[in-house]
């Protein structure tokens, strides 16, 4: 059995620097954003869009239930990359696509 060097750490901290040294922090602190949605958008535009994915080029995919919210939203998009780009040191999401929910 080998011998552990150094005093215990915590699970947090021992994953937040496996992910800076995998170079994925940044994306998994982007990714943040999906569970943060309603409270970002607003509940009303939570209950129609569904935000899956965000591509490596800052693109977050998000369905939408109808296709006029679809174009309501893609209106309102500049307000919303505020909202979502708000939270400092958080890289940030370049655009939305919006998809029709299938």
């Amino acid at each position: 059995m080998s011998e552990r060097k150094g005093k215990p750490q915590r699970v947090g901290e021992t994953l937040a620097k496996f992910l800076g040294s995998a170079g994925l922090a940044e994306r998994v602190e982007q990714a943040g954003i999906i569970p943060e949605w309603p409270a970002l958008v607003g509940k009303q535009i939570a209950a129609v869009t569904d935000p899956h994915h965000i591509a490596r080029d800052g693109t977050l995919f998000v369905a939408v239930r109808t296709n006029a919210w679809m174009n309501e939203l893609s209106l309102m998009e500049p307000q919303l990359l505020a909202a979502l780009n708000a939270k400092e040191g958080r890289t940030r999401i370049a655009k939305i696509h919006w998809q029709l929910m299938r």
